[in-house]
């Protein structure tokens, strides 16, 4: 079987007291049944308090957060497990964050969640450069059609080489990504498609974008679930003007490498690109550090399934992200 991980990758340390956030902050951890049964059987104070801060909803496990962090977040910035029964006794959610892999059967790819600080550094700094490619044992027979990921992957690169091409500015790669993933659908869906002429995509993108306020597009992130008390106040008080930081190619790329393939499982690839260049222009509206404003949008959106879930229906449902209006805020902002 294939291994696949951006170089980036092994380069990961948590920096644990040192890290300006903490991933023991603001959400429920998850907790999985086979560290749930072993903290049922631990005899000992901290098995009780581990006991006690376990709760069970629609048959999932959880630790609930107190004061708006984990119960066994120390003051040093450690974590209370760890320091007391080592790291192999941490739940499987806290070994491996901010770590992801995603299991394809007959490959497997690795990256990380840029909700992460230190993960977002590596992320957001990283320069393009092929992926680490390596043979483990294992893999399966995949359920998906290899017909179907073979084009995928085969998209994904091209999408990939456009967002790198450094002769467009930031909104106009962006502007073409979008082009692109109609046309990487489209050929998904079983089309012939024309050979890709970036010009000629950017007069289309031109022709097709219109002006909109962007309060519009913070507007609805803020109907969605909200995590943090820094989210809605910083979607509030945007920055004066749209920038376009190149770190945005990198936020472009890493979430096009991390949900490009996820549409093999409903064949929505359109979605998942308005999902990653929307992304783009909501952290380039937003100013700041660009990677402190994007580790909090990750916290925000990537770490709730249902935020995910609600961007990829707007995609198509709601006036607010409709083409012309991103390709506006892209190319007339």
């Amino acid at each position: 079987m294939i291994l696949r991980y951006p170089a980036y990758f092994e380069e990961f340390r948590c920096i644990a007291g040192a890290c300006p956030d903490s991933c023991c902050k603001d959400w429920d951890v998850a907790v999985d049944e086979v560290s749930a049964e072993a903290y049922r059987c631990m005899e000992s104070p901290l098995g009780e308090a581990l006991r006690s801060a376990m709760y069970e909803e629609d048959g999932d496990i959880y630790f609930a957060i107190r004061d708006g962090r984990c119960p066994f977040w120390q003051a040093d910035g450690l974590c209370r497990i760890q320091a007391q029964e080592g790291h192999d006794m941490l739940c499987r959610t806290c070994r491996e964050f901010p770590r992801l892999t995603h299991d394809y059967g007959d490959f497997v790819e690795k990256g990380l969640c840029l909700s992460c600080p230190e993960a977002a550094r590596l992320i957001l700094s990283a320069q393009p450069a092929p992926w680490v490619r390596r043979e483990i044992p294992g893999g399966e027979a995949p359920e998906y059609d290899r017909q179907d990921m073979e084009i995928l992957l085969k998209t994904r690169e091209i999408m990939l080489t456009i967002l790198a091409d450094t002769r467009y500015s930031v909104p106009q790669t962006l502007a073409l990504g979008l082009l692109y993933g109609y046309r990487a659908q489209g050929e998904l869906d079983g089309e012939e498609v024309a050979p890709w002429d970036p010009q000629a995509e950017l007069s289309l993108a031109e022709s097709l974008a219109q002006a909109s306020d962007l309060w519009d597009l913070r507007a609805f992130y803020l109907g969605l679930e909200l995590l943090t008390e820094d989210w809605p106040l910083r979607l509030r008080q945007p920055a004066e003007e749209l920038a376009w930081p190149e770190a945005l190619r990198n936020l472009a790329r890493y979430g096009v490498e991390r949900y490009w393939l996820q549409a093999i499982s409903d064949f929505d690839l359109v979605g998942r690109v308005k999902l990653v260049i929307l992304a783009c222009v909501l952290v380039g509206s937003l100013g700041g550090d660009v990677v402190q404003t994007a580790q909090l949008y990750a916290k925000e959106i990537e770490n709730s399934n249902e935020n995910v879930e609600a961007i990829l229906d707007g995609a198509y449902t709601s006036p607010a992200l409709t083409d012309a209006r991103i390709l506006g805020w892209l190319l007339k902002a």
